[in-house]
């Protein structure tokens, strides 16, 4: 990790819920010790693929500078969103997952947490554009992620990505082709 990435890391935020309810939450940094946590939340989600717990660990120590957690008023994740520079494009934010605990949702957490990871990543790394992907029968994701563009002011291009028949089969259940979604240049939220 890069200082820059270290300080990017270490930035925190207080944000109040759109309702009210359940009171404030601190966005921050996930730290090693929210992977498990993590982990449960994406499982109970019940609508994102769901990685071992061990890569959630690896995810909250090696990605920690491009991810953001939510975190209730007893510090308790309570949502996060995981992402990564990508490789060949170093312009490009890839998110992988956004998922928020199922007792806190419908109160603006997942947008908060996007936005929040947006102002870090393009003031302290250069991140002009976000890439992530959603199946089409995601419609809760295709929602956030067109509102996400347009409070950016960014354009939005979609393309499948990855055909179904690319993933294996889970019994009789075909995976559905994961759309990717391009967004950008972003501006300022």
């Amino acid at each position: 990790m890069t200082a820059a990435q270290a300080d990017l890391a270490g930035a925190t935020g207080e944000f109040n819920s759109s309702s009210g309810s359940p009171g404030s939450f601190v966005i921050d940094t996930p730290r090693v010790e929210d992977g498990a946590a993590i982990w449960r939340i994406a499982r109970d989600s019940e609508v994102l693929d769901l990685n071992s717990s061990y890569s959630y660990l690896l995810w909250c120590r090696d990605f920690a500078a491009t991810s953001v957690v939510a975190r209730n008023a007893a510090g308790e994740p309570i949502g996060f969103v995981t992402g990564y520079v990508r490789p060949q494009r170093p312009d490009a934010l890839v998110v992988w997952q956004v998922a928020v605990d199922d007792a806190y949702r419908g109160k603006g957490i997942a947008g908060a947490l996007l936005d929040a990871l947006t102002d870090r990543v393009t003031s302290g790394l250069g991140i002009t554009r976000v890439e992530t992907t959603v199946t089409p029968d995601n419609t809760a994701s295709d929602h956030m992620f067109t509102a996400y563009a347009a409070r950016r002011g960014a354009a939005l291009d979609r393309e499948v990505l990855f055909d179904g028949e690319l993933f294996p089969a889970h019994g009789d259940v075909a995976h559905a082709p994961e759309v990717l979604y391009r967004i950008g240049p972003l501006t300022s939220g």
